[in-house]
């Protein structure tokens, strides 16, 4: 049974997810696969999801209705970060971008939503603000917002929403020029956010002491994708490097 939230500022503790006590020091693995690949398959990424899950990992972030419900089936009691990515020609906004992409993520069996949070048309002109509200007042939904500045993500607390991650720095128009991890905007966004509003470090995270540098500049928690689900990208980047070196010279062991 859903809880029901009442008008107002999200209280995470009444939503059933975890507050920035419980989030500290988190970790949550960002559990998907590029299209085309067989890792796609809901059961081996629900493998994946407990895998990491049974050695440490706070939650996942899972990627469609399918897999979501793949991994609520195997791991019941899972904290799972939703979000389904669907393209519009109109739009370049692709997590969650609207309300029909958050309901069906909700039903699923997210316990926490996330949704593209920055101010880029939506497809369809469906605004943040209504989708924001719409969640709270009609599905009791907390939402991740998935941010690229520091202003976006201070004005997505305002709206209500319950986690702010800086997910999208390096892959919006705005930010192309930059790569993730978004160091430049933890601390400010840690001074600026509301004390009770969770900051999670996304995007980029490519070893465990980045991610240690990142709960030292002031995020709650890190998800981390490809440097520990992402077996297509991970072995596409050691053959291409591999492939830049000469071949060893031939040896002898007779």
């Amino acid at each position: 049974m859903r809880p029901t939230i009442s008008p107002g500022l999200p209280d995470t503790a009444a939503m059933g997810i975890p507050d920035r006590s419980r989030l500290a020091g988190g970790l949550i693995v960002s559990v998907q696969a590029p299209p085309g690949s067989p890792l796609r398959e809901p059961l081996v990424i629900a493998a994946m999801a407990e895998a990491s899950l049974s050695r440490g990992a706070l939650g996942v972030r899972l990627e469609s209705p399918e897999h979501i419900g793949a991994v609520r089936s195997r791991c019941p009691g899972a904290l799972i970060v939703g979000l389904w990515k669907r393209t519009w020609p109109e739009s370049a906004v692709y997590i969650t971008p609207g309300w029909e992409e958050i309901r069906a993520v909700w039903a699923a069996g997210a316990d926490v939503v996330a949704i593209d949070a920055t101010e880029r048309p939506r497809p369809g002109g469906e605004r943040l603000e209504d989708l924001v509200r719409r969640c709270r007042e009609e599905l009791g939904a907390p939402l991740m917002a998935d941010v690229d500045s520091v202003a976006q993500g201070v004005q997505a607390a305002q709206l209500g929403c319950s986690w702010v991650g800086t997910t999208l720095y390096g892959y919006t128009e705005a930010t192309a020029a930059h790569a993730p991890p978004a160091w430049e905007l933890l601390k400010p966004l840690r001074r600026q956010l509301p004390q009770h509003v969770p900051l999670i470090c996304e995007g980029g995270i490519a070893s465990a002491c980045e991610a240690a540098r990142a709960l030292k500049a002031g995020a709650d928690a890190v998800v981390v994708g490809t440097a520990i689900t992402g077996v297509d990208l991970q072995v596409s980047a050691y053959v291409r490097a591999m492939g830049t070196l000469p071949a060893p010279e031939a040896q002898s062991f007779l």
